[in-house]
């Protein structure tokens, strides 16, 4: 099988999978997801994923149906049931099926999917030549109005701003807060090199706190480059010697430039270069075994 996918409780193809329109996933985007990629056989970062996963579902409200172990388990059995070594999977959890109401008390049980299949963000051209961002007019929601580390179902301002972007012929959109500060992407997390140091926005920005980017600013800091969690503007983005944007998809990409303006010389710079290969290898050496190897069994 290429590609499985898990519904509560049942693996089955992409074509065949199915939930109700009931559901107040689909309805209401109440729900929650993860994304979490797979190397070489080896799940990356599963168990930070799955803190996260918790978590979202905890400031919500929402009560997964499935214990920790239990989903973990159910991870590992969709992704050997793809027969994929390198994947990305995705855990999505709804409020499940309930009426046309918004509230979540008519909703009896939480559905559970786990998709497992390949992804590709952007071109493979575009990180050899480095990526185009242009700064969406939409900006980041706040805090107080939804907690951008909640990763959640409603994605409609992230879409917004995607649209944006292609609109403009551009590889990613920039967000800012209310405030003009730069927050994220719309599916990534940014940061920026000025001066030898590493910059990224902090979490209270509003920005969903990116399993890639915690790995690459711990990454950073082992191979003793300055690294750090900062407030700064679009001056500081044009202004950088160079900028690289982080996510489960897009990995480590390089920006060559942003609203029109060169990045550094237009080129991937050397500290992000350095970065990608660290991420990489440290990825495909990584992980949580999917495929346990028996010589009496063979593989399983």
């Amino acid at each position: 099988m290429s590609g499985a996918v898990y519904v509560n409780g049942r693996i089955t193809t992409r074509e065949e999978a199915a939930v109700p329109v009931y559901d107040h996933g689909y309805l209401y985007g109440d729900g929650i997801f993860e994304g979490i990629r797979v190397y070489g056989g080896r799940i990356f970062k599963l168990e930070e994923h799955l803190d996260r996963l918790y978590e979202s579902a905890r400031h919500i409200l929402l009560e997964i149906p499935l214990a920790r172990d239990e989903m973990r388990r159910a991870i590992l059995e969709t992704v050997r049931a793809s027969g994929l070594r390198d994947a990305y999977i995705r855990p999505v959890v709804s409020r499940g099926p309930g009426d046309l109401g918004l509230d979540p008390r008519k909703c009896a049980r939480p559905t559970v999917v786990i998709i497992v299949d390949a992804i590709q963000l952007y071109p493979a051209e575009a990180y050899a030549r480095g990526l185009r961002l242009i700064t969406a007019a939409v900006r980041r929601p706040a805090p107080d109005a939804l907690d951008g580390r909640i990763k959640s179902l409603n994605y409609l301002n992230n879409i917004l701003a995607r649209i944006e972007a292609n609109r403009a012929g551009a590889d990613e959109a920039l967000l800012l807060t209310r405030d003009g500060y730069v927050c994220e992407c719309s599916a990534d997390n940014l940061f920026v090199v000025t001066r030898g140091e590493v910059w990224t926005p902090p979490p209270h920005l509003g920005l969903l706190r990116g399993v890639t980017r915690d790995t690459v600013l711990a990454l950073a800091r082992e191979a003793g480059l300055p690294a750090a969690e900062r407030v700064f503007t679009l001056h500081d983005v044009y202004t950088a010697d160079e900028c690289f944007l982080t996510g489960t998809g897009a990995e480590v990409g390089p920006v060559v430039e942003v609203d029109g303006r060169r990045i550094g010389d237009g080129r991937p710079g050397p500290v992000t270069a350095r970065l990608v290969a660290a991420f990489r290898a440290l990825a495909q050496t990584t992980g949580t075994p999917v495929y346990v190897e028996d010589p009496a069994a063979g593989r399983r």
